[in-house]
């Protein structure tokens, strides 16, 4: 069974990353080139980039092989002209490097790192870059047809590892190339794979998951059924003892020891290189063996360990590490958090730009026979034209919110004519409750399949014919994977495919033994909740401040940007203590009412006043009588500003002082001449800097309640992973 490349149309749920594109456009050709022309002995024009391109950095010119492979990559998918010219001019770039070598050598680095290697003498990775070198240039043949890189491809003098030069071998048929791979397969790990020894420990493992990925290759062109089995064992142990609830692994770099990650929890988790190529593991295995386990692999990995690490919707700020300790921050991730966009160029910006540029090959599978048949494995909206049968399949997916419960999938068939049946199977996740699930072949409803397999749909398909699912998303515990007893309480909530985090600097118990079902302790939080945000600011001192919560005391402090741990401080939900029938709207429909201020980061928790000229807190909301404030216009006069009196102390207002960091108090007016008291208790009412995401819950905490988004929807927030979650009832599915 064959992938097939499709065409990818944006979607809301991945279209804020297809700034890709532009990143891949903007990259300057002449830096980007600067030190392969500098190893030539040609002119340099300008400056070399920053970062591992730096011309001091021995691994500099990796991320122009990735480039090379991401760029292809993303033309296959989009055939931006502007994308193929760019390409185009950098392998041409490289090919007069090359031409003035004269040797057929190609790299950044002068050859005498090879040297060094071969004596056992510090050096970087050569053989590292070269793969990545090699690797760019056969995917600009093999995706985009530019026969003058395979040309290249063949004069270079790489030595790279296994996977590239059997794909190589895949091309040209010719042997050497065939012997060359071999000598890097590394037997003493492949070994240990071989006699199904879980011995994976203290390996390297962004070294040693491309040796598997080249294992794999291996059996493609020899059908040697041990290197098959080598890629199932691997994939089954590094699942089962090494695996986060994001689907990475590693730590350090590393594996560590099996099924004791509570150990390892901090900044420095699931390298974002692993991360890549696990995903090629899992889609060689799905390929050979239709698994639907594997199919469900790549969708929780892809959606957590991927779309997690570029930095919201700035295309090429990206992180080396995903951190997963209590309280971390991708921030802090290891490696000085967020790269830069132009100077960072580590390993794992060089494996992002490629994972953001196939975000969609890995939906659609062909399987060939006397039925022919497409697996669609992935529920991305999408469309991809099925020339063999005269069929268009428009898939289209509408985004996942946590208040609806349900994925929603329609697949519409445009076709001439097609030529035969053929069949469409449909995958039923392993996550899925197939006993709420519905699906719909035109108006006639279909027999779903239990979770974990495919819904499989064979006749003669003509126009307008259409597929309808909707697959129940429920919320499910996933355990640790640590033995030990005292982690056995540590759990990490997901949401169908999406792991769900609690923003938090490190409290996570949660106490369900009073719950009888899942949602009485863990509820969404409702789509009109987002327009009940608010963020009260002040204008003083040519700046602009803004209320915070401060380890649950108001204070006064800058104006912050959104993504932050800031905007989350500054951010609250306004409640309406006494509600009508008329549904809150806008916050200025608050004005003359009771209300009650909900930090957002601290669901069921509310500012309250401790009495006058005493600085304002935040409590339990539960029996709080102290928390309630009438929203009046603002004392100062002006049209967008309001203030907030006291409904206990009539007379008394919620007051700043007009001061950075000072505390906020609750203050009576002196009289109507007291213009900086007016001034001091009257606040702008913007719209809340921080947003609940459409997938957003309220999980009951035991000494507080958390705010649960997917982890791919933060940026500089701190957040919890795994929770401590007591119960006598504890199971994978609440």
């Amino acid at each position: 069974m064959d992938s097939i490349m499709m065409y990818r149309k944006t979607t809301k749920n991945l279209g804020e990353f297809s700034g890709s594109t532009s990143f891949l456009k903007q990259v300057e050709l002449k830096m980007l080139v600067w030190s392969f022309r500098n190893t030539a002995g040609l002119s340099t024009p300008g400056v070399a980039y920053g970062g591992w391109e730096a011309p001091d950095c021995e691994l500099r010119g990796h991320f122009v092989g990735h480039y090379l492979s991401a760029s292809a990559l993303m033309w296959a998918s989009t055939h931006n002209e502007t994308l193929k010219k760019k390409m185009s001019a950098v392998v041409s770039a490289l090919h007069d490097c090359q031409n003035k070598m004269g040797t057929g050598y190609l790299s950044a680095f002068p050859s005498e790192q090879f040297d060094r290697f071969e004596a056992l003498k510090p050096v970087w990775a050569p053989y590292y870059t070269i793969h990545k070198i090699l690797a760019g240039l056969l995917d600009q043949y093999t995706l985009a047809n530019n026969t003058g890189s395979l040309e290249m491809a063949l004069n270079e003098e790489t030595g790279g590892m296994n996977d590239v030069l059997y794909k190589l071998y895949s091309i040209t048929g010719n042997q050497k190339h065939f012997t060359l791979a071999q000598l890097f397969d590394k037997p003493c790990f492949l070994g240990l794979l071989a006699v199904k020894a879980d011995d994976i420990s203290g390996f390297h493992a962004n070294t040693h998951i491309p040796i598997v990925i080249g294992s794999q290759m291996r059996y493609e062109l020899t059908g040697d059924p041990l290197y098959k089995e080598i890629g199932k064992f691997f994939m089954d142990i590094v699942n089962s003892s090494y695996t986060y609830a994001t689907g990475g692994t590693s730590h350090g770099e590393f594996w560590k020891d099996p099924k004791r990650l509570a150990s390892f929890l901090d900044a420095e988790n699931e390298e974002s290189c692993t991360t890549y190529n696990m995903l090629k593991v899992s889609r060689n295995l799905f390929r050979w063996t239709k698994k639907v386990g594997y199919a469900d692999y790549y969708e929780r990995t892809l959606t957590n360990g991927v779309l997690s690490i570029q930095r919201g919707r700035e295309p090429g700020i990206m992180i080396y590490m995903l951190p997963l300790g209590h309280g971390e921050s991708k921030a802090r991730s290891a490696n000085e958090g967020w790269g830069t966009k132009y100077d960072s160029f580590w390993c794992c910006y060089g494996t992002g730009i490629e994972s953001f540029s196939k975000l969609g090959d890995s939906i659609y599978f062909e399987e060939e026979g006397k039925v022919p048949g497409i697996y669609i494995i992935q529920y991305i909206s999408s469309s991809f034209n099925w020339n063999s049968q005269n069929i268009v399949i428009n898939l289209k997916v509408e985004p996942v919110v946590s208040w609806d419960g349900h994925l929603h999938v329609a697949v519409i068939i445009s076709s001439n004519k097609q030529k035969e049946a053929s069949t469409l199977n449909f995958r039923v996740p392993s996550w899925a409750n197939t006993e709420a699930a519905n699906a719909f072949l035109n108006d006639q409803k279909l027999f779903l399949p239990n979770p974990g397999s495919f819904l499989s749909i064979t006749r003669e398909w003509s126009s307008s014919d259409k597929i309808t699912l909707e697959l129940p998303m429920s919320i499910r515990l996933e355990a640790l994977q640590d033995d030990r007893r005292e982690y056995a309480s540590d759990h990490a909530i997901l949401y169908g495919p999406y792991l769900l985090v609690g923003l938090s600097s490190g409290e996570r118990n949660i106490n369900t033994d009073t719950a009888v079902s899942t949602f009485d302790w863990i509820t969404p939080i409702p789509a009109a909740y987002n327009s009940h945000l608010i963020t009260l600011s002040q204008e003083f001192k040519n700046n602009s401040f803004v209320l915070t919560n401060s380890n649950k005391s108001i204070t006064v402090g800058m104006l912050p940007e959104s993504g932050s741990n800031h905007s989350v401080y500054a951010t609250f939900r306004l409640v309406l203590r006494n509600p009508t029938s008329t549904e809150l709207l806008v916050p200025e429909d608050c004005i003359g009412k009771t209300v009650g201020l909900e930090p957002f980061d601290l669901p069921g928790m509310v500012v309250v006043e401790r009495g006058i000229n005493q600085s304002l807190g935040v409590e339990d909301a539960i029996g709080n009588s102290d928390s309630t404030f009438i929203l009046v216009q603002g004392l100062d006069g002006k049209s967008e500003t309001v203030s907030l009196e006291s409904a206990r102390h009539r007379g008394c207002f919620v007051y700043s002082s007009l001061d950075l960091h000072s505390s906020v108090k609750l203050k009576c007016s002196a009289g109507s001449s007291d213009v900086k008291f007016k001034q001091a208790a009257s606040f702008r009412l913007r719209d809340g800097i921080s947003k609940y995401d459409p997938i957003s819950f309220v999980a009951k905490g035991e000494k507080r309640n958390f705010l649960l988004q997917p982890i791919l929807s933060l940026r500089d927030e701190n957040y919890v992973v795994y929770f401590k979650i007591q119960s006598n009832k504890l199971s994978a599915e609440f």
